[in-house]
């Protein structure tokens, strides 16, 4: 990493906010529309599994983990057939779809904990499968030097609507006591527009949109991103801190213990972390194309290192809570984005989808492992005793890779 310059920091112009381009602005809404229908489900899940499905930590743990290995692997299988086809948006409107279709599926299956795991799994396979071709369209129709703009502001866009739908879930909740039914059914309505935006508005950026030749790809092509050691650090790096890392789910359910929570106002945790990642996202993908992506994504990693010790802090007040979900919206500005933007740097623009699909699906598998090993932690021990381990191993890995990312090309 270059050695730390004040005149990189200058403040954005018009030019830098026209170069991130309408497609990026027309995907952002995709996503906020899209976020508001799985964030309004997502949000009252954990409470719904735990004390209306009467599911075990164990139990939801392991659907939570094994929901983002599926969907990490249909991740994966989407950013190949994006760069094969050279078509990101139609492989993009194919997830979006099915998770649309999942919306209406779960209040069918009613209290069946295997047909609600099922729903969940096919749910993540359809984020799985929009994820990668979404963010190679956006890595494609930004300017290099400005990726980490863009990034930034697509995850804002995004995360308004991760904002606005655990509000619209608690606004429901509060006026319908219980009526799961009704949040289910209003996030099917808001995916469907989501889904029409993308296809109404949204211009496929291609390959050969950067005069590239449109060639079939093989097992081979895919091969050569892991001899490119810059993205084999990444990848590395990226897996090993998503390894150590708790889902939000068990912390929140840490935090809904602690202070005692109501059922109804347990979506209200999500909304302040998506408050405060929706303030910091457009900052933090600034900060990172002039002061050092890598840098800016580690420091991420240091704010969830903090975070977790301000939940393990928390007693009777809401200081502790509040600065400790403050600092877990810092974390997601500061990394989401930019691993993508840093992703987006070390693949040829032929492979940019499954690049990035490679390193969601190394990422999504190690918190599937996380999850899986912090829900039998918390069984076998306590939440805050699982907690406190895995923020030691946390802090312990950001020393790692703090001297090993330095050699990643920002």
């Amino acid at each position: 990493m270059y050695p730390f310059k004040w005149e990189r920091l200058q403040k954005p112009g018009w030019r830098d906010w026209n170069r991130v381009g309408p497609n990026v602005m027309f995907l952002g809404l995709t996503s906020m529309l899209t976020d508001i229908s799985s964030e309004m489900v997502a949000s009252i899940l954990p409470i719904y599994l735990l004390f209306a499905v009467g599911l075990t930590p164990l139990q939801f743990g392991f659907i939570d983990g094994i929901s983002h290995g599926i969907g990490a692997v249909s991740r994966l299988a989407s950013g190949l057939l994006a760069d094969r086809w050279q078509r990101n948006r139609e492989v993009a409107a194919c997830g979006y779809g099915l998770s649309a279709l999942c919306r209406l599926a779960m209040p069918i299956a009613g209290n069946a904990w295997g047909a609600i795991s099922t729903i969940v799994v096919v749910d993540r396979i359809g984020k799985g499968i929009r994820t990668a071709p979404r963010d190679a369209l956006i890595s494609l129709s930004a300017a290099p030097e400005h990726l980490g703009l863009a990034f930034g502001v697509h995850r804002a866009m995004d995360t308004a609507g991760a904002l606005l739908g655990p509000l619209v879930a608690f606004a429901l909740l509060a006026s319908l006591p219980h009526a799961y039914d009704v949040v289910f059914v209003t996030s099917f309505f808001f995916a469907i527009v989501g889904l029409a935006a993308l296809l109404c508005f949204v211009k496929n950026t291609s390959a050969r949109t950067h005069n590239i030749a449109r060639r079939r790809l093989n097992l081979a092509d895919t091969q050569r991103l892991l001899s490119v050691r810059p993205f084999l650090v990444l990848l590395l790096m990226g897996s090993s801190l998503a390894l150590v890392t708790v889902a939000d789910s068990f912390v929140f359910l840490i935090l809904q213990r602690k202070l005692s929570m109501e059922a109804a106002s347990f979506p209200l945790l999500y909304v302040v972390v998506a408050g405060f990642y929706l303030l910091l996202a457009i900052p933090a993908g600034w900060l990172g194309d002039r002061w050092g992506r890598s840098r800016v994504f580690l420091l991420g990693y240091a704010l969830l290192v903090l975070s977790s010790l301000c939940v393990l802090s928390v007693g009777d007040g809401l200081g502790a809570a509040l600065l400790s979900l403050a600092l877990l919206g810092g974390h997601y500005a500061c990394t989401d984005g930019i691993l993508m933007a840093l992703t987006s740097r070390l693949v040829p623009v032929d492979l940019r989808a499954t690049g990035m699909a490679v390193v969601g699906t190394a990422t999504a598998i190690a918190r599937l492992s996380a999850s899986i090993l912090f829900g039998a932690v918390w069984n076998w021990q306590s939440a805050e005793w699982a907690l406190g381990l895995f923020t030691a191993a946390l802090a312990v890995m950001l020393v790692l890779a703090l001297g090993i990312m330095g050699t990643l090309r920002n």
